[in-house]
């Protein structure tokens, strides 16, 4: 496989190396991260996002249960969004450079299960049935904006970069592991 920026580069011929072919493709899946040849991340985003909501719809019944409390719901979301469904959403966010439209979407995403807990409220001066906003939302699930972390990690992680090779984070940032293991597994204690 052969990435350019160039829309030209590679159309007439792929690369080749030893007995090896490689045809130019405009994007690819590397380590679980979605490479385009524009260096766009909405694709990348798109496919986090839908894989935290397959996430949230593999415990949609529980949290949708009449027969649960809300605080419990609530209890059950805080634990799995902290554990499941931001791991998901979030890995690889360190490379990203976010513009208003993905911050957008990131927040959309956050505030969906939510919004689904917490019922339609009735309106105080109309009577009517309503969702509730996000400034509602916040004051009943107060929570880190997924955003914001996202920017917290892009600067913990140029944090580690400029810090001395005498650090024992930089030392596991950048460290190759030295000798080799045994083969086989490992024996019983």
């Amino acid at each position: 496989m052969v990435m350019s920026r160039d829309q030209n580069a590679g159309r007439t011929h792929s690369m080749k190396t030893d007995n090896s072919s490689f045809e130019r493709v405009d994007e690819f899946k590397y380590l679980g991260t979605t490479l385009t040849n524009e260096n766009s991340i909405q694709e990348e985003i798109k496919s986090r996002l839908k894989s935290g909501n397959v996430c949230y719809h593999s415990v949609k019944n529980l949290l949708s249960s009449s027969l649960l409390s809300k605080n419990l719901k609530i209890n059950i979301y805080t634990h799995m969004c902290r554990t499941i469904i931001l791991p998901v959403v979030l890995y690889g966010c360190e490379t990203w450079s976010l513009t208003l439209r993905e911050e957008r979407r990131l927040r959309v995403f956050e505030n969906r299960v939510p919004t689904r807990i917490f019922v339609p409220k009735r309106d105080e001066v109309t009577g009517e049935w309503r969702k509730l906003h996000n400034e509602e939302l916040n004051n009943l699930y107060p929570s880190r904006n997924i955003v914001e972390v996202i920017k917290s990690r892009m600067r913990w992680a140029g944090h580690v970069a400029r810090m001395g090779e005498g650090r024992g984070v930089y030392r596991v940032l950048v460290g190759k592991p030295e000798g080799r293991r045994p083969l086989g597994r490992p024996r019983r204690r």
